[in-house]
């Protein structure tokens, strides 16, 4: 019980820990200095762990980890879209 309480725990911080990015780049219409190769790699491993979390799930555990994982693949998602959509330069 109390290593699915860390893992929500450490799971909504990485996830919610990429708000402040998003917004940054939402309100500047900017992301000229930031590395779309570094999301893309953080997206990748991501989705590589979406799989085998859904394997836990299959398996009878690892609810928790599916569901702080998915939101983080979301999150890293948003932010690739924002990256190619105000990276370039105007």
């Amino acid at each position: 019980m109390i290593f699915d309480v860390l893992q929500i725990l450490g799971g909504l911080i990485l996830s919610l820990g990429q708000i402040p990015q998003m917004i940054q780049i939402a309100r500047t219409k900017s992301a000229r200095d930031i590395n779309l190769n570094t999301y893309l790699m953080i997206f990748t491993g991501s989705f590589l762990m979406e799989i085998y979390a859904i394997n836990l799930v299959i398996h009878g555990t690892g609810w928790a980890y599916l569901l702080t994982n998915t939101l983080s693949l979301l999150a890293t998602g948003i932010t690739i879209t924002l990256i190619i959509k105000y990276g370039k330069k105007k």
